[in-house]
């Protein structure tokens, strides 16, 4: 390594670490600090290195090269798939960290894009070494106790709805650490709980993934660009080297485990609250059409509230009045699919609407205004409304059986 890129790393902090016969520099970046920017691109146009590696995974990627990705979305298969919920917490996320070049005059993640503008340029080999965030945001959910999630998701969109300026202090933490850590940190007091999946099993992603370049035998000399917070613990897992990275790699990917009782308890739900319905028949005709009736106006009428709170489509929300008390009772599909391709039918998204909706997100009003946000917003909505109604049309039905209503 020349001189001059010594000189320069001396300047940021960083960690020099060879395996077998690869020279690997940590360099470690402030997401939010042009003069991190700057290192990076004056280390590549030296010339020093073949291999650049960069904390993104291909998604976040895609975010950086086109920051018009997330309007690209094929919004019924995202519904269809399930993945509206993940969709909207990458949203919220997104304006987070847009609320910092807004309020500071910042590009978060400018150093990534300056490696991966050097390397094009330079023609050198890049390499997306971290976690794929969705996987990430999942594994962090699975490890928040389940009594803590609705706290955990309440305090992210928070986030959003919040008007008060992010603290200088908070930059400084961004400067020092992880983007998607501080990012959690602002809208969870949780954030302990959340340290294993958001920065250890990154670490140890990250360095497996170098390791996993340095056998692949085509490097010699490797910049990785990671967040300053994951330095030590990428060196550290680096230089421990315990097992196969391809082991590591394949453990770390995993989705983590569905338990068993979210499939049962919706079918359970069902059959008590069906078998509800034939007790009350058979005891009483007028008190089993009151069941029935207290079941449709209840959950029926929550999920409108829902589909209202989201400022749906008037035929949308009547949808959602008749069709939540059938499909709680099928638990193969849900009344947020139907609302969302009814309000998607009704509202169909503009091309506006995909190229403003980073933007349009980052502000509380936005969600409701953007078409594309507000559909995500009809299943969430529709869907809690009618989650709410079963449980209360559920106590009600019972209630008539035995408490003598």
């Amino acid at each position: 390594m020349s001189s001059s890129s010594l000189a320069l790393l001396a300047q940021e902090p960083h960690r020099l670490i060879t395996v077998g016969e690869v020279e690997i520099t940590l360099l470690g970046t402030a997401h939010v600090s042009p003069a991190s920017a700057r290192a990076v691109t004056e280390l590549i146009a030296r010339g020093d290195y073949d291999t650049i590696a960069i904390e993104l995974c291909a998604s976040r990627q895609r975010a950086i090269v086109d920051p018009d990705a997330m309007g690209k979305l094929d919004l019924f298969s995202v519904i269809r798939s399930g993945q509206a919920p993940m969709v909207a917490a990458s949203l919220a996320l997104g304006a987070y960290q847009q609320r910092l070049a807004d309020q500071f005059g910042i590009e978060p993640g400018a150093e990534m894009r300056a490696a991966i503008d050097g390397a094009l340029d330079r023609g050198l080999t890049l390499a997306l070494i971290d976690r794929e965030i969705g996987l990430t945001l999942r594994r962090a959910y699975k490890a928040v106790p389940w009594w803590q999630r609705t706290e955990l998701i309440g305090g992210l969109f928070a986030g959003v709805m919040s008007k008060d300026k992010i603290e200088e202090s908070e930059i400084e933490r961004l400067k020092e650490g992880d983007m998607l850590e501080s990012t959690f940190s602002e809208f969870a007091a949780q954030s302990e709980t959340i340290y294993g999946p958001v920065i250890d099993e990154r670490d140890r992603y990250m360095a497996a993934r170098l390791q996993q370049i340095v056998d692949e035998g085509r490097a010699k000399k490797v910049l990785a660009v990671v967040g300053a917070g994951h330095l030590k613990g990428i060196a550290g897992y680096l230089e421990a080297r315990s097992e196969p990275p391809t082991d590591t790699l394949r453990r770390l990917e995993q989705a983590p485990p569905k338990a068993r009782w979210p499939k049962v308890l919706p079918w359970v739900i069902v059959a008590v609250i069906l078998g509800g319905f034939v007790f009350g028949f058979t005891r009483n005709t007028e008190l089993g059409f009151q069941m029935v009736l207290d079941w449709v106006l209840i959950n029926g009428g929550l999920a409108a509230l829902g589909g209202i709170i989201a400022l749906a489509h008037p035929v949308t929300i009547v949808t959602a009045a008749l069709a939540a008390p059938l499909t709680s009772l099928n638990p193969t599909i849900g009344v947020g699919f139907v609302t969302a391709a009814v309000e998607l039918y009704l509202r169909k998204p503009q091309v506006s609407d995909f190229a403003t909706l980073r933007k349009d997100v980052t502000a509380l009003k936005g969600w409701w205004h953007n078409r594309v946000s507000r559909v995500l917003l009809v299943f969430l909505f529709t869907t809690l409304g009618s989650a709410m109604g079963t449980y209360i049309g559920g106590a009600r039905i019972f209630g008539r059986l035995f408490g003598g209503e």
